[in-house]
């Protein structure tokens, strides 16, 4: 049994796809942007929105340059770009509004998420017999409706939910950079 679990660690330093410290300034910054939803929630909205504005604008003109290079699925990455320019400009002029609506639009997905999600569990628990599939598509559907009857309340409560996330995220993730850190010099 100890062999398995020394050659499950080994096969995990192996595998890893970054260094250990590249996972460590992850963490840090996923504690830091946690930290900051907490302290500033809708101000660190407004400045990840933000970012998401300038990250569109600029994939967007990336992907109509890389045109010149490769015209396959010259539509598809025409469109995305165009979409992702005409998005990002839109943030960027209208930062604070954009902060109301993206978050909206998200809460907004996720609720019909849960809707969808909640029906397909509940189709398979009655073709099943499954109770516990049934009870999670339940509760996940009261979860949409939830989201949906209360949309302005679920925005009001994201940069918290997020900050929360931020936090736990970010401790573990350092943790897991040390744990990383172990298994490969060891």
């Amino acid at each position: 049994m100890t062999e398995t679990v020394g050659s499950s660690e080994n096969k995990m330093g192996e595998i890893a796809l970054y260094p250990w410290w590249i996972i460590l300034v992850l963490g840090i910054a996923v504690l830091i942007l946690g930290i900051a939803f907490l302290s500033w929630p809708y101000l660190t909205l407004m400045l990840v929105v933000t970012f998401v504005g300038a990250y569109w604008f600029i994939s967007g003109i990336f992907g109509i340059i890389s045109l010149i290079i490769d015209r396959s699925n010259l539509g598809w990455k025409l469109l995305i770009g165009i979409l992702g320019i005409i998005a990002g400009i839109v943030i960027l002029t209208y930062p604070l509004y954009s902060t109301l609506l993206l978050p909206a639009m998200l809460v907004i997905f996720i609720g019909v998420w849960g809707l969808l999600i909640g029906a397909v569990h509940l189709a398979q628990a009655f073709g099943t017999k499954d109770w516990g599939s049934g009870l999670l598509g339940l509760l996940a559907i009261i979860f949409g409706i939830l989201l949906l009857a209360y949309p302005l309340i679920a925005v009001a409560m994201l940069p918290f939910i997020f900050g929360g996330f931020g936090v736990v995220g970010g401790i573990i993730t350092i943790i897991m950079a040390f744990q990383f850190r172990k298994m490969t010099t060891a």
